[in-house]
């Protein structure tokens, strides 16, 4: 971030005053010629929060797959079957035993069992072969599509949050006047807003573990120079297995907190997957802080392009993706290898 700052001052300026002008169209009350113009402020915050929280959503299975895709390199397009599979697990779980949290636990080692597999008996044997390793997990991610649907069928689930969950949150931002010319305050599912939070958790804790730790240091020297540490005495295979099972087993959550504020259906999968890949891409392989800055990018162009521009919503996210290919390849948070 200091060296973009550095490097690009104009741009630094541009995108701080774009921030500043979207907190201002958040936070300050509208006058009557804003919402002529721009229509009621419910509705765009409505918007923005729904993005960010739907990007909050994009990150917890995009940080997974930065892990495996960014930092070790396995192109794992099997991720989406694997928020799909938590999900359903999660919704099993939930609804046989009545408990939401529960369900966390159980799915994360679930799939963090499957990630291990995937990665002992595919990965291991296709290290650097990235062609190989795209086909073979397409054709896992339709096994495994095939096998959700013989035993979940083609309807949609929603897994129930519990009632300390349930109903609308009070936030201190002012959407219009009531009668008596009181502010009106914007109330939004507290559900989502503690899912946020928990996204911001986990971003936080992935950055320090990465950063501020030696098994960080160690995964992302095995990156940069597998035979040297190896050379060292680490057994960078069990490293790696460990970091794929944790990629693997966040997806899973994943699919736990999309069915719980969304649905689970068959095609989600390839969904996820495809919002995985724009994530990642527009954020930087290989950077926690580039995943939750491109996933908010993301959730918030699809769900404001989906209340402005409906018609032009999906063409929005890949605009911004094929910008940041054009001007900076690496991603915003990117490095350049």
């Amino acid at each position: 971030m200091q060296q973009f700052l550095s490097k690009h001052p104009v741009w630094s300026v541009v995108v701080a005053g774009l921030l500043a002008v979207f907190l201002w169209l958040v936070l300050a009350p509208w006058t009557p010629g804003m919402e002529a113009v721009l229509g009621r402020k419910r509705v765009f915050v409505n918007a923005v929060l729904s993005g960010i929280t739907l990007g909050a959503l994009y990150f917890l299975v995009a940080s997974g797959f930065t892990l495996i895709f960014g930092l070790m390199r396995n192109v794992n397009l099997a991720h989406g079957s694997l928020y799909l599979l938590g999900g359903y697990i999660g919704y099993e779980v939930a609804d046989r035993t009545g408990w939401w949290l529960l369900a966390f636990p159980v799915v994360f080692l679930c799939v963090a069992l499957l990630g291990m597999a995937l990665q002992h008996f595919v990965f291991r044997r296709m290290e650097g072969e990235e062609l190989r390793q795209t086909l073979v997990t397409i054709g896992l991610s339709i096994v495994l599509a095939d096998i959700m649907l013989w035993i979940w069928g083609g309807r949609s689930y929603t897994i129930l949050s519990p009632d300390w969950l349930s109903g609308p949150m009070t936030l201190p931002i002012e959407v219009g006047l009531d009668r008596a010319g009181e502010p009106v305050l914007m109330r939004y599912p507290q559900v989502r807003i503690y899912i946020l939070l928990a996204a911001i958790v986990v971003g936080v804790g992935m950055w320090l573990a990465l950063n501020k730790t030696r098994i960080g240091m160690i995964i992302r020297a095995g990156v940069d120079d597998r035979d040297m540490l190896a050379a060292s005495g680490v057994r960078i295979q069990y490293v790696f297995l460990a970091v794929f099972a944790f990629g693997a087993g966040l997806a899973g959550i994943a699919g736990i907190v999309g069915g719980t504020f969304q649905s689970l259906s068959p095609g989600e999968d390839t969904r996820f997957l495809l919002a995985s890949l724009v994530v990642v891409i527009v954020g930087g392989m290989g950077s926690i802080p580039g995943a939750a800055l491109g996933a908010v990018i993301v959730g918030l162009a699809e769900q404001i392009g989906f209340v402005y521009m409906p018609t032009y919503s999906v063409v929005i996210t890949f605009l911004i993706l094929a910008g940041v290919l054009a001007f900076r390849p690496q991603g915003l948070l990117g490095r350049t290898r």
